[in-house]
């Protein structure tokens, strides 16, 4: 299966050269997010995609100071909504009408359970919530790259306030919560290019209930 072929491939590059990955592979990772799943379909993040190369230098020294922040091509800032709000549920409930042109009376029932919820939950709760589906997308979005011979390293080791303030995230609801640079590895600089891939075995892996 070429999908897992690729994946065998790929890796969380340590080092990247700095080339730039086509257009058409970026727009492809993309739209990989956008067909992600997520909980009822809100799609409750956003992703700033970084090319500026003086807004990554930035960024890099409250990332571990990480070389893949300033010699990627693209950087991927995922961030999910600080809260869920009935303006936020509506609006991707009314799109869901719109696109279907129609009305469920099913779905109507479901978008006044959610209503009843969620919104009254505490922000923290709901911004992890949040983040788990943003977490959904990022996961595709590293398959799609692998896919196209693309290299991405999945990053959590960011001061993610530190990140919400040069982004201004906050002011738009929204709080960081992983990134994802893309570009192509240096196998010259990176250690752990050609170092063997670890998994467990499927035995310690996989439970099989029949």
């Amino acid at each position: 299966m070429e999908l897992i072929d690729k994946l065998n491939w790929r890796y969380a590059a340590k080092a990247m050269n700095g080339e730039k990955v086509e257009q058409e592979k970026i727009d492809n990772i993309i739209e990989a997010i956008s067909l992600s799943p997520t909980s009822s379909g809100l799609q409750p993040f956003e992703v700033i995609v970084i090319t500026n190369q003086e807004l990554k230098e930035k960024i890099r020294p409250i990332s571990w100071n990480q070389s893949v922040i300033t010699d990627c091509s693209h950087l991927l800032v995922f961030a999910a909504w600080d809260t869920y709000t009935p303006e936020r549920i509506n609006k991707m409930f009314d799109l869901t009408n719109t696109v279907r042109g129609f009305k469920n009376e099913g779905w109507e029932n479901y978008r006044q359970m959610l209503l009843s919820s969620y919104p009254q939950k505490d922000a923290e709760v709901n911004f992890n919530h949040a983040a788990k589906q943003a977490y959904i997308a990022f996961s595709q979005a590293i398959s799609a790259a692998a896919f196209q011979g693309v290299d991405t390293t999945p990053l959590e080791g960011f001061d993610a306030d530190a990140l919400d303030e040069i982004l201004g995230l906050r002011e738009k609801g929204l709080r960081s919560c992983v990134m994802l640079p893309i570009g192509y590895r240096d196998t010259e600089k990176d250690w752990l290019v050609n170092l063997k891939k670890v998994r467990k075995s499927k035995e310690d892996l996989v439970t099989v209930i029949d």
